[in-house]
């Protein structure tokens, strides 16, 4: 007998943040895996790139509307919308950074979470 492995609602809802965010062709995908530290403040970052502002507005209301007709989630809690710079999109347990790609190099948000366990999403073209 073949055991299955059971799909946490975080993962869940981490994959279709993904889906959202190559559905308006995000760049550099990466998913930090945080559940196993103790100073976690959720259980996974999806960070990504954008080319533009545009894009990285375009990319915040596609994982927006995904999520929503996918799982009916909405962000508890959105910030950066003004400039598009760098949105964070909150959804408790899963939270989503769209970064337009010089400030993404400039925080370095993987660096500062070296500890999690990173996956890389290959670029869709």
């Amino acid at each position: 007998m073949r055991k299955t492995k059971k799909i946490t609602e975080s993962e869940l809802l981490c994959n279709t943040i993904v889906e959202g965010m190559q559905e308006n062709k995000a760049k550099d995908i990466v998913v930090l895996d945080l559940r196993h530290l103790d100073s976690a403040v959720c259980d996974f970052f999806v960070i990504c790139s954008g080319e533009s502002s545009t894009q990285v507005d375009g990319i915040s209301n596609s994982v927006t509307r995904f999520t929503r007709k996918t799982l009916k989630e909405k962000p508890w809690h959105i910030e950066g919308k003004n400039n598009s710079e760098w949105i964070l999109l909150d959804y408790i347990d899963v939270v989503a950074h769209i970064f337009y790609k010089d400030a993404r190099s400039f925080y370095d948000i993987e660096d500062l979470w070296a500890d999690a366990n990173r996956t890389d999403i290959p670029n869709i073209q």
